[in-house]
């Protein structure tokens, strides 16, 4: 049979507001005599996929009385409380992380500012503020009249100071602040 164009479109409409679709279906909670809907889902034993659904409250009531190790054999729980005894499941760095440049105190932009200083990633303020003199006096356009890739360098130059000091005083603020405002 052919479908056939409804007469839900346009004005005036051709039936009741709310009638004609029914409501899309509902998980509830799993908890027994609960109706609330379960939006939180939670594993039934470790490293399984299987999972329960759990109102808000009920998955909160869950989680205080989990133990990963109830499902476990008593070698297995034991095993698995000595291999993480041991440090065998320690965490370890991101190994993207080392990718970058730095120590990963600095932010993107204040590493383009440090390389276009051609300065290292844990150069300190001074350094910092000899390469941008350094750098203004080679490009500044009153010594360099009419050139503007010495006028661009000097811009960038100037730019790539302004990052470098706002970041330097937010350290400094965010360091003079007392342990508790943190």
């Amino acid at each position: 049979m052919k479908a056939r164009r409804s007469n839900d479109w346009g004005f005036p409409r051709w039936r009741d507001y709310g009638g004609g679709r029914a409501p899309e279906a509902q998980r509830l909670c799993d908890r027994h005599g609960c109706s609330e809907p379960g939006l939180c889902p939670a594993p039934k034993a470790p490293n399984k996929p299987d999972r329960w659904y759990f109102c808000e409250a009920h998955a909160a009531e869950y989680n205080r009385g989990w133990n990963y190790f109830d499902a476990l054999s008593d070698a297995e729980a034991a095993e698995q409380a000595e291999a993480e005894q041991a440090g065998a499941r320690a965490y370890e760095r991101a190994k993207h992380w080392s990718w970058g440049e730095g120590d990963g105190s600095r932010s993107r932009a204040e590493m383009d500012a440090l390389r276009l200083f051609d300065l290292p990633p844990d150069a300190d303020e001074a350094a910092i503020k000899s390469a941008h003199r350094r750098e203004a006096k080679d490009n500044h356009p009153d010594l360099n009249p009419g050139n503007p890739d010495a006028a661009k360098r000097f811009q960038a130059a100037q730019a790539a100071y302004e990052v470098l000091r706002v970041a330097a005083a937010r350290r400094a603020e965010a360091a003079a602040k007392p342990a508790k405002q943190r």
